[in-house]
């Protein structure tokens, strides 16, 4: 007599991109968050903004970056795929904005600063698209 123990995968093959995709965003996100708390005076007199906001931004992306990193090893992972696409796209969205309409006193390297920051988050929102798309 043989007893067979079934065991399930600890995550699903076509749930990798988007697990994938997260960490990405997560890593990103903590590494040049980690960047701007280091060095926010230089940054400063490049960007415009102030070395304080240069490092509550950087400290902020730094637990973001955390957040993203344990949400990507929750099982319901579509949802959470969904909400940080959402999250992602608003953040641009908001970004973009705030650059256009010049709400903040931003150097041209800070503006190009900022909107190389949108492109990177629009990127990364679309491979967690794709991530997404490839469980539906």
């Amino acid at each position: 007599m043989t007893a067979t123990i079934a065991h399930g995968p600890l995550s699903d093959s076509s749930d990798s991109l988007l697990r994938f995709a997260i960490r990405a965003d997560a890593t990103l996100c903590a590494g040049l968050g980690l960047m701007l708390a280091f060095a926010a005076d230089p940054l400063s007199r490049l960007s415009g903004l102030s070395p304080t906001a240069e490092w509550l931004t950087g400290a902020g992306l730094v637990v973001y970056g955390g957040v993203l990193y344990v949400l990507a090893a929750v099982p319901l992972i579509r949802r959470v795929g969904v909400g940080i696409v959402v999250a992602n796209v608003i953040a641009a969205v908001v970004l973009g904005l705030v650059v256009a309409a010049g709400l903040l006193p931003l150097t041209g390297t800070g503006v190009a600063m900022m909107l190389t920051t949108v492109a990177a988050i629009l990127g990364l929102a679309h491979l967690q698209y794709l991530g997404v798309r490839r469980l539906a």
